[in-house]
């Protein structure tokens, strides 16, 4: 195996997905420094930035680095003048990072060659027949939920389509989650259930109490910053786990909810959930369920003095401040469960529309 000082490895990455990891790894074992060039055009729909950071979380470390250009020539692999254009922004990326020579361009891509002799540097192919990893970023575009597992971690957790149900105590929260979820099972198979953590953390934590001292009753629990501080980050990375295993992740409640109780069951001075609020997970809409017509069911832990109309308000408040877009969820189980589902499949649909420019090729895989 051949050892190089300055590599170089240019794609659009567009997303980025295991056979690029394959081809970065690769190219990282043979080269002193790597840079990973990023050329992102204005009409793609997932940004240059958004790529950058997502190479950057899995590679930016050790003598990788990650370099984004903008790029909107077209491309024309029988034209010089486009070769030139495109050489240029490559060349003038590079420059822009310290790097003025290359030693060896890795590429799975049938132009690496011309690249590599255009800067006096090698040509190493990387698995250019897609055996080791049968994907691109053509497949994933198509269909994305099936190359799903091919998407590298980061781009996965902010490509993810998040519906999170909040509500007050009793308003359908649970019902309306289950049966989103439910609803859309068939079309996404390892669509995951993301439960309320706080509820089971409950259950927990009263049994240890009731078998500390048998005979408490749950109004006697006490309560601790330490304790909605697990909650808040337990949620999270229920949420997180879902999106790593599907494009779309209904939750039934977030992190927001447990501030909420925190500050109902501790009072404004506690700031255990902090932390996991300020880690919350890109999401993309909201759903409140309205309490309004919804009467108070005491399943033996709710509260019944928690005032919900108050509950109702503060969640409203809340996403509001925040800048989150949400829907107030009224009426009967079926008239919540037909908005829910209308707006949630335009969400996906805008989603996971990718923009290509006409010029773009399409990457076809031998057996595909």
């Amino acid at each position: 195996m051949n050892r190089y000082g300055q590599g170089v490895i240019i794609g659009k990455f567009y997303p980025p997905h295991a056979g690029h990891r394959h081809l970065i790894a690769r190219a990282a074992e043979q080269s002193d420094r790597l840079a990973v060039v990023v050329l992102g055009s204005r009409f793609e729909s997932i940004t240059l930035e958004d790529r950058v950071k997502w190479l950057t979380a899995e590679f930016g470390q050790g003598n990788v680095s990650v370099v984004g250009m903008p790029n909107d020539a077209p491309v024309d692999y029988s034209s010089a003048a486009m070769w030139k254009a495109h050489n240029e922004s490559l060349r003038l990326a590079l420059k822009m990072h310290g790097i003025t020579s290359v030693d060896a361009v890795f590429s799975s891509e049938e132009y690496g060659w011309q690249l590599a002799g255009d800067f006096g540097a090698a040509h190493v192919p990387v698995d250019p027949s897609r055996v080791t990893h049968p994907v691109s970023g053509t497949l994933c575009r198509d269909d994305l939920a099936a190359a799903w597992p091919n998407i590298i971690e980061a781009a996965r957790q902010d490509l993810a389509v998040r519906i999170i149900v909040v509500g007050a105590q009793s308003t359908g929260t649970t019902t309306l989650a289950r049966a989103l979820t439910a609803h859309y099972r068939s079309r996404y198979p390892e669509l995951a259930d993301v439960p309320e953590y706080g509820r089971q953390y409950t259950y927990e934590k009263f049994a240890a109490a009731q078998a500390a001292s048998p005979g408490s009753a749950l109004s006697d629990m006490i309560w601790t910053a330490a304790d909605f501080a697990h909650i808040g980050e337990r949620q999270n990375q229920l949420e997180n786990d879902a999106a790593a295993r599907c494009p779309l992740v209904i939750a039934d409640t977030d992190v927001i909810t447990t501030a909420l109780f925190e500050r109902v069951y501790i009072g404004e001075q506690s700031y255990g959930s902090y932390r996991a609020v300020e880690q919350l997970p890109r999401r993309d809409l909201y759903l409140v369920t309205d309490h309004d017509g919804v009467a108070f069911e005491d399943d033996g832990w709710r509260e019944a003095g928690h005032p919900r109309e108050e509950m109702t308000e503060w969640f409203k408040e809340e996403l509001t401040t925040a800048g989150h877009s949400w829907i107030l969820m009224s009426g009967d189980h079926a008239e919540r469960l037909a908005t829910a589902t209308r707006i949630t499949d335009l969400i996906i649909e805008d989603r996971f529309r990718f923009s290509s420019p006409p010029w773009a090729t399409r990457t076809v895989l031998a057996g595909v």
